[in-house]
């Protein structure tokens, strides 16, 4: 699949980048894609939620009323879970949500939301991008430049580039990464995919192993 390659005003520079069908023309695989996308947001859980056991509430241990004869229920102690304050039955405790991939998994994974991409026609490959000072207003123009202004984006650059990242940072609907870091929540979250033609041979280099 050939795609042409625009620059940053948004021009085609009469260049064509040939995005590899090994990357970008595979069958996608459905539960892939779930099985890594659930990995991603496990992932980012913290899992530090906690309640109170009964035995971790502090408070008297002393029996509140006789056994019998008061009309009421059997009571032991104010720690019990039925008493306001008391213990929580069955409560969250800390847990770690993360569990293992194959990398061949992934790798589907990541072809196929990729590949979704090329069938909708959602990615632009860019020359280059570089900006010579750090500011958003930057970012804006190069954005606005491609028409996706109201689009979530996400710009895959072969290498890191402090001054296109940190002008990015305070836009909501853009990310920046580089080609290492490709992820597929990243590729199907957004609504267009921009690479260079650097990344485009980095990202066929990296799933060629």
């Amino acid at each position: 699949m050939e795609v042409n390659v625009l620059n940053l005003s948004g021009k085609e520079t009469g260049a064509k980048v040939q995005l590899p069908e090994s990357v970008f023309g595979v069958e996608p695989n459905d539960h892939a894609i779930y099985l890594d996308v659930k990995q991603y947001l496990a992932n980012q859980r913290q899992g530090t939620h906690k309640s109170k056991q009964r035995n971790e509430i502090a408070g008297s241990t002393r029996k509140l009323h006789k056994q019998k004869g008061t009309g009421g229920a059997r009571a032991g102690s104010i720690k019990s879970p039925l008493f306001n304050g008391g213990g929580r039955v069955f409560g969250p405790q800390p847990r770690d949500y993360s569990f293992k991939l194959n990398k061949k998994m992934k790798q589907v994974a990541r072809k196929s939301a990729l590949s979704y991409k090329a069938q909708e026609n959602n990615i632009l490959v860019l020359d280059e991008v570089n900006f010579d000072a750090i500011k958003t207003k930057n970012y804006v123009s190069f954005i606005n430049a491609l028409n996706c202004a109201d689009e979530k984006t996400l710009l895959v650059l072969p290498a890191e580039n402090k001054n296109v990242y940190l002008s990015s940072r305070n836009l909501k609907k853009t990310k920046v990464i580089v080609a290492a870091e490709l992820n597929t929540y990243d590729v199907l979250n957004a609504t267009k995919l921009l690479l260079t033609a650097d990344s485009v041979k980095t990202l066929e280099e990296a799933f060629a192993k």
